[in-house]
Parts: structure tokens; C-alpha cells; sequence
């Protein structure tokens, strides 16, 4: 059984990761392929603490922050991504690694996140989805009640030059604009791309 692809999706909050996973995930249903979407912060036990700190609801110093995400992403590593590319399933995920070190860098060492997250798989394809930070806010504002703790216009906004910053952490990775563009046009741009990956690699899809 061959392994399945691992591909994550990247971006400010407000940036559309949730939508073009949904969208990359019913276009390889449609080509009959098992694919299994997930997110991060997960639903475990310790993706719920870092929610309620999200939510600004209990504050933590950044280095006991960066460590909580390190254990959820360990247990969902462990307990769900492995295992199922094993199995032969694509794996989707609304954000990875570098969603850590793109919101939590400002507050710690850089060098130190990437040490702690070095451990776990790489990424097959990795996309960025480039959208000023006033945009995301504006989106987020439409289409929910109340703001996290990343979610100022600024703060976005320095989550995407950080996101900018690290194009190149992973090997094909790929930045695509989210934004001035119909949502399918941006779904089509990913789904070139990993037809492409796919076709370099010999992967049947």
C-alpha cells in the first residue's frame, strides 16, 4: 500500500486555510481517493487548553504556549497523522508547523520553536495563503462574534509577513494570494499544483 500524501494548508486567521481544505478535500473524494481532513489546535485535551487561551480566557507566559502546542501536535502526530498515511490516506491539515512559528515568534526564540517541532514529519505540499492582515480581520469580523487573541488587523498582518518569511522552510511549499479572487479560482491554483507534484512523483491520482 502506498503512502498517503500529506498536505498542509497555512495562513492568517481570516486567510481561508478551513475553506480551500474543505474544497481540496472533496476534489480528491470526487477522484475517489481516501482523504481524512484535520486542524490544529486539535480536539484533544490540550488543543482545548490552547482554545481557552485563544480565547483569551487564561493567560500563559509564550514559551509554556509554544510547549502546549508541541504536545498537541505530538499526540496528533501520533494518534492520527501517521497512522493514517500509513494506511494509504491523503492527510489535510488546517494548519502545521508553521503556523506555530509564524504566530508565536515575535514572542520566542525562533530558532528554538523550529528545534522543538524538528522531530515531526515534514509536509508533502504546503501552501500559504497570502491575505493582508485588514482583509482577514474584515472577514472575521463578518462571520463571527468577538476576536482572538491573534486577531487585530496588525497582528494578522504580522503573522503573514512572518508566514512570508518562511516560503522556504519546507520544500514545496507554495504561496498563493486568498484574497481579490473568487475562492474557486484560488482552489484551482492549488489543484494544479498538486496535480503537478503528483505527476513529478509518479503519484496516482
Amino acid at each position: 500500500m502506498k503512502r498517503g500524501l500529506f498536505i498542509t494548508l497555512e495562513g492568517p486567521d481570516g486567510a481561508g486555510s478551513s475553506t480551500q481544505t474543505d474544497l481540496l478535500s472533496r476534489w480528491l473524494e470526487k477522484r475517489e481517493q481516501k482523504v481524512f481532513t484535520t486542524k490544529e489546535p486539535t480536539n484533544s485535551m490540550v488543543g482545548g487548553i490552547i482554545r481557552v487561551i485563544l480565547k483569551k480566557e487564561w493567560n500563559v507566559d509564550p514559551v509554556t504556549f509554544a510547549l502546549l502546542f508541541a504536545a498537541d501536535r505530538a499526540h496528533h502526530v501520533n494518534k492520527e497523522i501517521k497512522p493514517l498515511l500509513k494506511k494509504g490516506v491523503h492527510v489535510i491539515s488546517d494548519r502545521y508547523i508553521l503556523s506555530t512559528l509564524a504566530f508565536e515568534s515575535d514572542g520566542v526564540n525562533l530558532e528554538w520553536l523550529k528545534l522543538i517541532n524538528k522531530r515531526f514529519p515534514q509536509p508533502d505540499l504546503t501552501f500559504i495563503l497570502n491575505v493582508p492582515g485588514k482583509i482577514c480581520a474584515e472577514r472575521i469580523a463578518k462571520s463571527r462574534f468577538g476576536f482572538e487573541y491573534f486577531e487585530t488587523p496588525e497582528k494578522l498582518e504580522a503573522v503573514r509577513k512572518n508566514y512570508l518569511k518562511l516560503k522556504d522552510h519546507f520544500p514545496n511549499t507554495h504561496v498563493i494570494k486568498g484574497y481579490g479572487r473568487d475562492k474557486q479560482k484560488v482552489q484551482e491554483e492549488i489543484i494544479k499544483i498538486v496535480k503537478r507534484f503528483c505527476k513529478e512523483n509518479r503519484i496516482k491520482i
